[in-house]
């Protein structure tokens, strides 16, 4: 790697006294970091930024802070993927520039980047801004960030005030004098006022975490009227981003005043004109609702509420769906009952599939919190409904939440009511759906019970193991090593395997791979008897097979049956009596592949 022609000379000082005793060749190193710095290449540059604690080692605190920082000053017309990485890495400099007494140094580099118009990069430089305000004495930020938050507040891009607004809640709490922090109240209004949408946005986006760091007098005086003048703001993305501000700001209030100053301002946005501020009100609802306390809730929350879950857009109605179980343990079960559930019919055969799909992925929820009866009279009707859905995300959601439909109303019920549709959606032309299912079966089966289960469910079991679908097969052979941990060896001995037997003889050879899989897989969890006699002699009777995929399988099915049987006295003989001879004949085998893996298998053996 060359060194390039452009590093300053003083960088390439050798004198062991002003370098520190590191040895020539870490000199030549750091000067060859240094020279990457600016090298055409961004990779390089990147490489070296990264470096950035090495060099500043090499240099020390006084040659960092005099050379180094203003070396760096000249990459601000970088690249804007060497700016981030150079944002994120100069708020961890303050060691290395001398510690808290000396970080305000790195300040002029980080208000130039929180310049910029990359948002990530001035993002990263408020994040790194925030660092060091958060080490600095009062002195130091009176003296060197002050004047610097006034110049980004005033500053004539909009860049420069949208990173301001990150700036306020960190170093709010460390001025002690009242004036200063009225000063920064005022500036802060200042950006609320903005004549740029994007600053407001910021603004509103900021205003929640600073008003946690104001007094609570401060609050009521002059940081509520900000968060109304950013909730009536005439660009929806202003107000939609004040939204987020209702939580922090209702820790402040009382009952009393949050009916008397918050409940108007979100009743305004809850019917706000733009469905995008009634989305966002509606994403968040519980979260909003949660902070104002469940007596306003009772008494104001659930009308707004339903008129999302019926908004004329069904971005809004999806987002408010998503909020039925939360806001239900807010609410008394009447309430549920008489005004919540009729929305669940209508949103069940809504126009928007997105809100179908929602409200099937939450609405499982509703069954804990209405109890048996209810879940029975109500709830399942929709449960049924919603598996014949048009929509595939519409039927897994509900079949993704089958367990806890199941502990409200009892298998016997979920039996009655749900396994027709659950036989149907097991042949679903979606192969995610019937991947879902495949899933939910030994769940099923415990439930259900051996009987039950091999006279409804046992077929479609082994109809999977030959579908077409590899991933379906891979399932399959994983939900019978999952079915004979919950009916046990004995009951896979005398139901399971003299099935998958049956598919060693199948013409198509996936279906013979797949009975190598399945046993392999259920070998885990059967005893040594019946790996000795039904596995290992269909296993090895398979690396005959004229197809080289079906023998290299079988070395590899043997490679994982040797530990269960070198492990057991009664079959430790096996492995040199018949599974050895059997891997030394394959290792011997036309295909590279089988060799591979049979010599493989002979080494784990040994």
């Amino acid at each position: 790697m060359e060194i390039d022609t452009n590093t300053p000379p003083e960088f390439m000082d050798e004198d062991p006294v002003t370098t520190t005793s590191l040895e020539e060749n870490d000199l030549y190193s750091i000067a060859v970091l240094i020279g990457e710095l600016k090298h055409e290449d961004i990779q390089f540059r990147l490489n070296s930024i990264s470096k950035l604690p090495i060099i500043t080692d090499a240099l020390g605190p006084e040659r960092t802070r005099d050379e180094l920082v203003p070396f760096l000053q000249e990459l601000i017309d970088d690249d804007d993927e060497v700016l981030l990485v150079l944002g994120q890495e100069l708020g961890r400099l303050s060691n290395a520039v001398g510690g808290p007494q000396y970080a305000h140094v790195l300040l002029p580099l980080l208000e130039n980047l929180a310049a910029v118009e990359d948002a990530s990069v001035r993002e990263k430089a408020v994040n790194s801004l925030c660092e060091v305000a958060s080490i600095l004495s009062e002195q130091q930020l009176l003296e060197h960030y002050l004047p610097l938050l006034n110049r980004l507040v005033l500053g004539e891009w909009f860049t420069c005030r949208t990173s301001a607004t990150g700036l306020f809640a960190t170093i709010y709490p460390k001025f002690s004098n009242k004036d200063i922090k009225d000063q920064l109240l005022s500036m802060f209004k200042h950006l609320v006022e903005d004549d740029s949408p994007m600053v407001r946005r910021a603004a509103a986006k900021a205003l929640g975490n600073f008003a946690t760091q104001v007094s609570l007098e401060d609050v009521f005086t002059k940081v509520l009227p900000l968060f109304q003048t950013l909730s009536e703001d005439d660009q929806d993305s202003v107000r939609l981003l004040a939204v987020e501000n209702f939580t922090p700001f209702a820790a402040f209030f009382t009952k009393d005043q949050k009916t008397e100053q918050l409940l108007p301002i979100f009743k305004r946005l809850a019917e706000d004109k733009a469905w995008r501020v009634r989305y966002m009100i509606a994403s968040i609802y519980v979260e909003i609702s949660q902070a104002f306390g469940e007596s306003l809730v009772q008494e104001y929350f659930t009308s707004a509420f339903i008129s999302l879950l019926k908004d004329n857009e069904g971005e809004v109605r999806t987002a408010a769906a998503s909020q039925l179980p939360g806001y239900a343990k807010l609410v008394d079960k009447s309430v549920i009952l008489e005004r919540l559930l009729p929305c669940v019919h209508d949103l069940a055969v809504d126009e928007n599939q997105y809100a179908r799909a929602a409200l099937a992925k939450d609405i499982s929820g509703l069954a804990p919190i209405v109890g048996q009866e209810a879940t029975t009279e109500y709830l399942l009707p929709t449960f049924l409904q919603q598996l014949t859905d048009e929509f595939p995300d519409v039927r897994l959601n509900v079949i993704s939440n089958l367990d806890v439909i199941n502990k409200a109303i009892g298998v016997e019920r979920l039996s009655q009511a749900l396994l027709p549709a659950i036989v149907e959606l097991s042949e679903d032309k979606q192969w995610r759906i019937r991947l879902a299912i495949i899933e939910y079966i030994p769940l099923l089966a415990k439930q259900f019970g051996p009987a039950f289960f091999e006279a409804k469910l046992l077929d479609l079991c082994m109809s999977w193991l030959r579908d077409l679908v590899f991933s379906i097969r891979e399932a399959a052979t994983i939900n019978l090593q999952k079915l004979t941990g919950v009916f046990g060896a004995e009951w896979a001995k005398t139901v399971i395997i003299p099935r998958v037997l049956k598919m060693t003889i199948d013409e198509n050879y996936l279906h013979r791979m797949t009975t190598l899989f399945a046993l392999t897989a259920m070998a885990e969890t059967l005893s040594v008897q019946v790996i000795r006699d039904d596995v290992l002699p269909t296993v090895i009777s398979l690396s005959d097979d004229p197809i080289p995929n079906i023998r290299f399988n079988v070395a590899k099915s043997l490679e994982a049956l040797i530990p269960l049987l070198k492990n057991n006295a009664q079959a430790a003989g096996l492995y040199e009596s018949t599974v050895k001879p059997a891997l030394e004949k394959l290792s011997e085998d036309v295909d590279g592949d089988v060799k591979f893996f049979a010599c493989r298998a002979l080494e784990g053996a040994q």
